[in-house]
């Protein structure tokens, strides 16, 4: 560890990785049940926060594969959100409209 996160104890730095875990889950709970969808800006930010916790608490105990996924989860999360703000209103209207429902294909 080095710089700004050094001044922290190594369990502090765990505490907001299982908080970071906490909020991978509750994201995804959410949606799940409905109650946060997943081409909205606030689902990406959400799992980037997440992705940038769980990557705070690897400096206490460093993982590179793991690094690496949270790596990957913030800037794939930063693109959608990115995108999602670049988006005409008009588009994003029509992605707030009700899905109609597709038939099975035969």
């Amino acid at each position: 560890m080095s710089g700004f996160f050094e001044i922290f104890p190594p369990s502090v730095l765990d505490a907001i990785g299982v908080a970071g875990f906490g909020l991978y889950v509750l994201n995804y709970a959410l949606l799940t049940f409905e109650r946060v969808r997943s081409d909205h800006v606030a689902y990406f930010a959400t799992n980037g926060a997440a992705a940038a916790m769980v990557l705070i608490g690897l400096l206490s105990s460093f993982n590179l594969a793991s690094a690496m996924i949270q790596i990957f989860w913030i800037g794939i999360s930063a693109l959608a959100i990115f995108i999602r703000l670049r988006r005409p209103a008009q588009a994003d209207e029509v992605a707030t409209r009700p899905h109609p429902t597709t038939p099975l294909l035969r």
